[in-house]
């Protein structure tokens, strides 16, 4: 079965050579080909960081990549002028879509500052992947990342194509209710591990009360169509996670998980 990562990181920033290591890997392109390789990996997404700059924006040929309005770059009041930079992003071929990085930033994702973005993302066809759940600072605010945001852009916006990254964990029911109400949100299952684990077994069986929650939720919507795989790269060891995510997929379910619904929402067009 061919994979796809659908949520990655791609920095050479020092922070993220700290981060690869505790997950076992090294924090460089030659690490990863060789671990997507191993793994039968055949693309990733990368969930752009830090610039607008195209020249900023340069990935090997199996990484595609989602233009990043974070908290480094986004500015409310000058959001037309930037989205005429995300424009230049959107009409290249391995840019297959834009992410918002809210509770970072600090702004709702259904105020209208943010609505030009959302012109062009229904004008070019490319889906708008939204950071939600927990978040890597003391610095961020939560009531931007909460899952229930995305209900109220995806009302609004029905057109476009939402991804709830990290499928809001850990407002797990609410994230479940999101996508069960609205047909035009899917979900990626990345950024749930962290580190090495060097015992599954043991993980399963210490965190079973979380792991059947989330098992139980996602067998409650039962729209694996809509769900996707994705590591949040470098953060977790990628073996792990295959075995993380096959133990939360049915196996009648797990080529749409791990290969076709990404390649389908972020028209890969891969085969």
């Amino acid at each position: 079965m061919k994979i796809i990562d659908a949520h990655i990181h791609f920095s050479q920033a020092e922070y993220f050579d700290q981060i690869a290591k505790a997950a076992g890997h090294e924090n460089s392109d030659a690490h990863l080909k060789e671990q997507y390789d191993a793994q039968r990996i055949v693309h990733g997404v990368v969930m752009g960081n830090h610039s607008l700059e195209l020249d900023a924006h340069q990935y090997p040929d199996y990484l595609s990549y989602c233009i990043g309005l974070d908290s480094s770059c986004f500015n409310a009041s000058e959001s037309p002028q930037q989205a005429d930079l995300v424009e230049q992003h959107l009409k290249r071929k391995n840019c297959v879509g834009i992410k918002l990085y809210p509770g970072y930033n600090h702004f709702y994702i259904y105020e209208p500052t943010v609505d030009p973005f959302y012109q062009l993302a229904m004008q070019y066809k490319k889906p708008v992947a939204v950071h939600t759940g927990l978040t890597a600072t003391s610095h961020a605010l939560l009531k931007y990342s909460h899952p229930l945001v995305l209900d109220e852009a995806a009302v609004r916006y029905p057109e476009v194509q939402f991804v709830m990254c990290h499928i809001g964990n850990p407002w797990l029911a609410d994230a479940v209710a999101v996508l069960a109400k609205n047909p035009n949100v899917a979900a990626d299952l990345s950024g749930i591990l962290e580190g090495r684990i060097d015992d599954m077994d043991e993980f399963f069986r210490r965190k079973h009360a979380y792991i059947d929650m989330l098992k139980g939720w996602l067998e409650y919507l039962d729209a694996y169509d809509r769900i996707l795989y994705g590591t949040d790269w470098p953060l977790a060891n990628i073996e792990n996670y295959l075995e993380f995510v096959a133990h939360l997929i049915p196996e009648s379910e797990q080529e749409k998980v791990f290969f076709a619904n990404a390649n389908r929402i972020y028209g890969l067009g891969l085969r």
